[in-house]
């Protein structure tokens, strides 16, 4: 079903160093929702940036999850609904879409705790009324005339925590069908491993390879041929860089945003992109790999 990208427009901000896109609504300062996870993709023919999103309520429970599609062209985007099918009609999605890897049509989304879960993203499906409120965690939502969704399609059990996942590429920027799944931890032992992505039916494979790299608070990781590079969230202050073999990652000199998130790599511009989570604070950032230290 094809769906005009025009729910909103943000601000799109370009530097000599890096892009920078803000939200200008109540996205940016909300404490129901929070962005986690970001990948590049196309949608509908057009350059698209995806953005995951978690709702939780007061006693941080997970509710429900959705993704925007943001036209990197034209800055409008489209919210999309995050659900799991069954015999009484579609809920949401309860998981905290911490990472996000786009795959073609397959969208594959961390579900911290949970293992990775698939989405069909050749199948988003129009929503109304009490089911969209439902799908969003809210009896109130401006879009419930117009909602979408997109359907789980399977989950994967893979033996890590999966707070994070993004897309790995060789070093001339051809995509891999290959994922770096990687676990939040306040202490240095978070880990990293990367993963063959099975075909539809197949069970998830085992790591093939998997390192402790001793950085605390590891938000997301993206390989680019024999560099590896992953973000540290540090507070309020901006957020770290670290990059090199995956046996021996250093801190950079590149900030990240304050209460960074995920990493994606879109290899048509070269851009490394990553996004910050604190209301107020909350932006996506894209920057060149080259100012990244990537050949």
């Amino acid at each position: 079903m094809v769906f005009p990208l025009r729910s909103w427009r943000p601000l799109l901000r370009t530097g000599r160093a890096a892009t920078s896109l803000r939200w200008l609504s109540r996205r940016s300062l909300t404490e129901r929702w929070y962005p986690q996870g970001i990948d590049v993709g196309v949608w509908q023919g057009r350059r698209t940036l995806a953005v995951s999103w978690f709702r939780q309520d007061r006693a941080r429970h997970h509710i429900a999850s959705r993704i925007a599609l943001v036209d990197l062209e034209r800055g409008t985007s489209v919210d999309v609904a995050l659900a799991v099918g069954g015999d009484g009609g579609l809920e949401p999605a309860r998981i905290h879409a911490g990472g996000i890897a786009w795959m073609g049509d397959r969208l594959l989304v961390a579900a911290t705790g949970a293992g990775v879960w698939e989405f069909d993203l050749s199948d988003v499906r129009a929503v109304r009324g009490a089911e969209a409120r439902r799908l969003v965690g809210s009896t109130r939502w401006p879009l419930a005339a117009r909602g979408r969704a997109v359907v789980r399609t399977r989950v994967h059990d893979v033996p890590m925590r999966c707070s994070f996942l993004a897309r790995a590429f060789d070093a001339d920027g051809s995509p891999q069908e290959r994922v770096l799944v990687g676990e939040y931890r306040k202490d240095d032992a978070g880990r990293i491993a990367e993963f063959a992505v099975p075909e539809a039916h197949e069970p998830w494979p085992e790591p093939t390879w998997s390192v402790a790299p001793g950085i605390t608070s590891m938000q997301g990781a993206v390989r680019w041929g024999d560099t590896v590079l992953a973000s540290q969230s540090r507070g309020m202050q901006p957020g770290g860089l670290w990059t090199g073999t995956r046996d021996g990652l250093t801190r950079s000199g590149v900030d990240l945003p304050v209460g960074c998130e995920d990493l994606a790599i879109d290899p048509e511009t070269r851009t490394l992109w990553t996004l910050g989570e604190h209301p107020w604070r909350r932006q996506v950032r894209g920057i060149p790999l080259a100012d990244a230290g990537v050949a």
